[in-house]
């Protein structure tokens, strides 16, 4: 079900320079691609750079398909900010987007693959060299689930540490 405080592009369009854009990927992420204009204030670090925002302007959060921007406009409502909309669609449903140099993978397609690779090794360690290296493959699913029944990621949280995630050095 679509949120009701959505924001098409054809509408953000017609806001013009009234909206302020706020991109919450990783800076990795968007330093890979952005929409022109936008502004990244990282969903990890959201509640400790609010306070640059402005709140007599509109805002509107993006991410690549919406999960993360309906969470930071939830927290920047509770925050105080009077006016957040969200990009329905997200990033990958986006005309104009800008492609950077840095080829960083989506934060979800980066969950996707660190998960695998740590069900496949769990069981091919498990078939190689010890049956208890399914504890591991059996850890992943255990943390999907939790994720799914919370509506949080663990794993994109450890995953937005490492340094392809990070602003690049200047």
């Amino acid at each position: 079900m679509r949120p009701t405080n959505c924001i098409t592009q054809a509408e953000l369009s017609l806001a013009g320079q009234e909206a302020l854009l706020i991109d919450v990927r990783e800076p990795g992420e968007f330093a890979s691609e952005r929409l022109p204009g936008s502004l990244n204030v990282p969903l990890s670090r959201l509640d400790a750079e609010a306070s640059r925002l402005p709140k007599d302007k509109p805002l509107v959060v993006v991410c690549r398909s919406g999960r993360r921007a309906l969470d930071a406009a939830r927290r920047l409502s509770a925050l105080g900010f009077a006016d957040v909309r969200i990009l329905d669609g997200g990033l990958q449903c986006c005309v104009g987007v800008e492609k950077g140099e840095r080829g960083v993978w989506a934060m979800e397609r980066q969950v996707r693959m660190a998960a695998g690779l740590l069900v496949l090794s769990g069981a091919v360690l498990a078939w190689l060299v010890r049956p208890e290296f399914l504890l591991l493959s059996a850890g992943v699913g255990a943390g999907l689930v939790f994720s799914a029944a919370t509506d949080t990621c663990g794993m994109a949280a450890l995953l937005a540490r490492l340094p392809w995630n990070k602003a690049p050095r200047n």
